[in-house]
């Protein structure tokens, strides 16, 4: 939705780690709902060249199914959006 989509963009810090940045992306994603179109966009626009090991490898993961991500798949893409939410936040 537009207001999901606002929220989104307007709650992102100017300056903050490729980490930060994806956790707070996924979160509010998780939260407020986005479509898949709006996070595989805001996930392209982070820079995730830091980002390695299982971090890296998650967000990878999801970004290619994100690719492919049917309007209704919302609950499996939940599922993969915590797992790779815990992946960057852990570490």
């Amino acid at each position: 939705t537009s207001s999901a989509s606002e929220m989104m963009r307007s709650s992102e810090p100017m300056s903050t780690s490729p980490d930060n940045a994806i956790v707070n992306l996924l979160s509010e994603w998780l939260a407020f709902g986005a479509g898949a179109d709006e996070l595989r966009t805001r996930l392209d626009e982070i820079d995730r060249s830091g980002l390695d090991g299982e971090a890296g490898e998650a967000v990878h993961e999801l970004v290619t199914e994100l690719e492919t991500a049917s309007p209704n798949g919302r609950g499996h893409l939940e599922r993969l959006v915590r797992e790779t939410l815990d992946a960057v936040a852990i570490g």
